[in-house]
């Protein structure tokens, strides 16, 4: 029995010291993964000779801190009229690519064709194709639809970047939800589309949120083509019209640019944590179904 008991003894510590070192490991992880944002806050309240001297330590206010450069950001440019446009364009490519891609995904996963599967390959390889090489073309699009310096070349333009990697998405995950769902709520008395709404939209909730997070994420830090289509200050995005007004020349406002990565990356964060159960399995879900 004593036996039997340092055998038990032995495993418990060896069990706790391995916690312990995942713990340990996932702690230091984020704090590595912490340190550019904690550099990014501290920047953004730093004074000019705290932030330039080059003995100061980053990390920690060798000065008294200041907000004026968080004021400079808020008053002294259009910064809040850069996030509403981010949030208008977001959102408009956000509802078309699922208005695209949603009946797009659901007719290559559930229409028995030979022709499917390479139209799906075909339509995921349109998203590696380089932006550089559609420029030109895009170019010619926004001007004969005369939507230069607005809003709508964006929200037209977007659309082909995340139209075809959300099919791609939805295609896996439609596949794993089984042909019976649908078969049943016909049976039911929906139609096609109703047991589409009713039955297996919901089901498939987790890539939606998937689809929606990286089409608004890759919507507003795209900047190719937000700066090529868009001069006009009141037209801009935050991904041009940040570093547009605060790169002036040779002088950069380096505490208004970092209090204005803060303000932006803290709301995107919090809600990417906040569903990231759902985007997690949408990704997967999408990757092990196809």
């Amino acid at each position: 029995m004593s036996d039997v008991a340092a055998l038990r003894r032995k495993y418990a510590r060896r069990h706790v010291a391995a916690r312990a070192g995942v713990y340990g490991s996932a702690v230091l992880a984020a704090l590595v993964c912490a340190l550019p944002f904690l550099w990014s806050v501290v920047s953004a309240f730093k004074q000019n000779q705290d932030l330039y001297n080059p003995e100061s330590n980053p990390f920690y206010f060798n000065e008294p801190a200041t907000p004026d450069h968080v004021t400079f950001l808020f008053s002294d440019t259009p910064f809040l009229t850069f996030v509403g446009n981010t949030l208008i364009v977001g959102a408009a490519v956000v509802a078309i690519t699922l208005a695209l891609a949603l009946p797009a995904a659901y007719s290559l996963a559930r229409l028995d064709r030979p022709w499917g599967t390479p139209m799906g390959i075909a339509i995921f390889m349109v998203y590696l194709v380089p932006p550089s090489l559609l420029f030109l073309s895009l170019t010619r699009v926004v001007v004969w639809l005369h939507l230069e310096d607005t809003l709508w070349s964006m929200i037209v333009v977007y659309p082909t970047i995340t139209v075809p990697v959300s099919v791609w998405l939805l295609i896996g995950f439609l596949k794993a939800v089984p042909k019976d769902v649908e078969e049943q709520a016909m049976v039911d008395g929906h139609s096609r589309l109703g047991a589409f709404l009713r039955a297996v939209l919901p089901l498939v909730f987790p890539g939606i949120v998937a689809v929606v997070v990286f089409s608004f994420t890759l919507t507003a830090s795209e900047f190719v083509y937000a700066l090529a289509f868009v001069s006009a200050s009141p037209e801009m995005v935050v991904s041009t019209g940040v570093p547009t007004q605060l790169v002036r020349g040779d002088v950069f406002f380096w505490q208004s640019l970092q209090a204005a990565t803060v303000v932006t990356a803290v709301p995107i964060a919090f809600l990417f944590n906040l569903f990231l159960d759902r985007f997690v399995t949408g990704f997967t879900m999408g990757a092990v179904k196809t």
